[in-house]
């Protein structure tokens, strides 16, 4: 049964073709997150499916930020920030990783969370599993519990969520 948040995610989402490359589908929710009452569902609904399981929320640049802050101001969590490669001051660690259209590189900067600390993964879309699978590992390597990952659109075809292993996985909407 579709919940508010799916809802609200099937009458907003925007799609491109071609977009970044040829042959590629974008899947773009910033029409969700411009929409308040979709954007608190979204939120809601993450927070809810997940609570008193974590202590902070990572979120991976870009998108995965907004809904990571959101989410840890309404838990009253900590906030991590799973970013680009040569975006972190500090100690970081990396982790390299393939797209669906090419590869990158994650880094998360160590010693923000006492060891063993509870820690939820967020981001708008799982599509490969790439990223996610390597914030996870980033997580792990932390020191820390990874508690969950919640995301609010799935691309089903792309079989990303089998790199998850058995991590606790919440997706709003499924393609």
């Amino acid at each position: 049964m579709p919940t508010p948040a799916a809802d609200h995610v099937t009458a907003l989402l925007a799609s491109y073709q071609d977009f970044p490359e040829t042959g590629i589908l974008f899947r773009d929710l910033n029409p969700v997150f411009a929409d308040a009452v979709a954007f608190r569902a979204l939120i809601d609904e993450l927070a809810e499916r997940f609570h008193g399981q974590f202590d902070a929320v990572a979120g991976i640049e870009a998108r995965g930020f907004l809904l990571a802050a959101a989410v840890g101001y309404a838990a009253g969590a900590s906030v991590l920030a799973v970013r680009k490669g040569g975006k972190l001051p500090g100690s970081v660690i990396s982790e390299n990783y393939d797209l669906e259209y090419g590869s990158a590189c994650l880094e998360l900067e160590i010693g923000q969370l006492p060891e063993g600390s509870r820690v939820l993964v967020l981001d708008d879309v799982l599509a490969t599993g790439g990223t996610i699978a390597a914030t996870s590992r980033l997580v792990r390597r932390a020191g820390y519990r990874l508690t969950g990952v919640g995301v609010v659109l799935e691309l089903t075809e792309l079989l990303g969520r089998d790199r998850l292993g058995t991590t606790p996985l919440h997706t709003i909407v499924a393609l």
